[in-house]
């Protein structure tokens, strides 16, 4: 079966860091951002497999906020 995630992407010194905002606790990093990508697929069957479907649902919106 395949479902679709929104994931978030930091690129740092170090590498690249990848969350699935709709699993919480669902975090991975990579070298770039292929290896992450790869990396947070594997996190998140891996998530599945030990939680399941979250039972509350994640809405993802952009918003603008206004700074100094």
């Amino acid at each position: 079966m395949k479902r679709k995630f929104h994931v978030t992407l930091l690129e740092h010194d170090e590498g690249v860091s990848v969350s699935c905002p709709e699993l919480p606790g669902c975090h991975s990093q990579g070298l770039n951002v292929d290896d992450a990508l790869g990396n947070i697929g594997d996190a998140i069957r891996e998530y599945l497999e030990l939680y399941g479907e979250p039972e509350t649902r994640c809405e993802i919106r952009e918003m603008e906020v206004v700074t100094a």
